[in-house]
């Protein structure tokens, strides 16, 4: 079965190409991307292909790269022209959000290291498409990227229930679930041990009624998260941290914060060790219950606060004198967090159950990472101190 994997969960989130709309023959690209493909062109050099061995092999879904990033990754009818009523609105101002955190983020790294990003840009056949962008080997971060996409196709009830906590629609009853999915993540693992790792992802999800089910109401819903990996505890970054994300919710909702800070807590917890993969931030997903463009502002919110929240501590600490037992333990706790992310984080491990793009899946995880033997470090030392905060959640305000 071969896939399509887009950028989407608190990794990545991949749909099996067989549960995406092939488009018809009549199938175009928006002019903004017909122009940047060299006339529609689809040069074979140009296109990138996942396959995986199943029982049964289907036809592969191609993805088309880009010499050039588009305007817009949305169909021509529900770019920023639509009216503020359409459905398609909410779309339009997702993915202009994104696109401006994207460059934000990225400059404010870029300043900070003094090297550039890579980027793809792809588009689908059938809408939608994405641009990544990495920096890899830098003079701060040994790997940070930050990735955006829009999807659109049809998924079986099976996979709806895999790209979200609910199980609203009957497997038995339903049909196809058109959908919509557009989203922004990004990991960004520093080099110097004393410097900390983060990850957000911030997206938004509709789906139409499924086939078969008549009267079912379109349902959508806003979800993700940031949330902070250090190898060494300081009590003064874990709060700076912290009270930027509270300081998010509260513009909002003051229960934002202790709720979302404990589904934190809760969902990046590695069950086999019985310790999460850092200190926490705030997590939440499926949240629909209030009015869409309030739910849009709060995550607006949250991802502008990436910067602010994350950016002085690398400041502070990417030039703090290290040794190499230091860089030992991040090497460990890297291994942590490559334990969370294959194991239990939904959206990479629904991706390689569906043999989705690996680039895509796999951006989050670090270049190197180390698995010693039984280590436990002697309590009272700076190592036990972070192992310590992972395994006893922190109220750090």
């Amino acid at each position: 079965m071969a896939s399509r994997c887009e950028v989407f969960n608190s990794s990545a989130i991949c749909f099996p190409s067989s549960l995406l709309k092939k488009p018809s023959s009549h199938a175009a690209f928006s002019p903004r991307t017909l122009l940047a493909t060299n006339n529609g062109a689809r040069r074979r050099d140009s296109t990138r292909l996942c396959v995986v061995a199943m029982t049964t092999v289907e036809a592969i879904e191609q993805e088309q790269m880009m010499s050039e990033r588009p305007d817009t990754l949305l169909r021509d009818s529900e770019h920023e022209g639509s009216s503020a009523d359409a459905p398609s609105s909410m779309r339009a101002k997702f993915e202009k959000m994104i696109r401006k955190a994207q460059d934000e983020i990225c400059a404010a790294v870029e300043a900070v290291d003094g090297c550039s990003f890579r980027e793809d840009s792809w588009v689908r056949p059938g809408g939608g498409g994405g641009i990544s962008r990495v920096l890899q080997d830098g003079n701060v971060w040994e790997k940070a990227g930050v990735n955006v996409s829009v999807v659109y196709g049809t998924m079986p009830p099976e996979a709806y229930r895999a790209a979200t906590s609910t199980s609203g629609i009957p497997v038995n009853k339903a049909g196809r679930v058109p959908f919509f999915a557009s989203g922004i993540s990004s990991v960004m693992h520093p080099k110097n041990p004393f410097a900390p790792t983060v990850h957000f992802n911030y997206r938004y999800f509709e789906t139409d009624a499924p086939e078969g089910v008549s009267g079912a109401p379109r349902a959508w819903w806003f979800g993700g998260g940031t949330d902070l990996t250090p190898s060494y505890v300081f009590d003064e970054d874990a709060k700076h941290f912290h009270q930027i994300q509270k300081e998010a919710c509260d513009k909002f909702d003051p229960e934002f914060y202790p709720r979302f800070k404990k589904w934190c807590d809760d969902y990046f917890l590695i069950k086999h060790r019985g310790e999460r993969r850092g200190i926490g931030g705030i997590f939440f997903d499926d949240l629909n219950d209030r009015d869409p463009d309030e739910i849009f502002a709060f995550a607006s919110e949250c991802t502008n606060s990436v910067i602010p929240a994350y950016i002085p501590l690398i400041d502070k600490r990417k030039d703090t004198p290290f040794e190499s037992k230091h860089k030992a333990w991040q090497q460990i706790r890297r291994g942590r967090y490559v334990e969370f992310n294959l194991v239990y984080d939904r959206g990479t491990t629904f991706g390689l159950r569906t043999g989705g793009r690996i680039e895509s899946i796999l951006m989050s995880l670090p270049l190197t990472a180390r698995w010693e033997y039984d280590h436990c470090p002697q309590e009272g030392t700076e190592e036990w101190k972070l192992l310590d905060a992972c395994k006893n959640p922190k109220e750090w305000l």
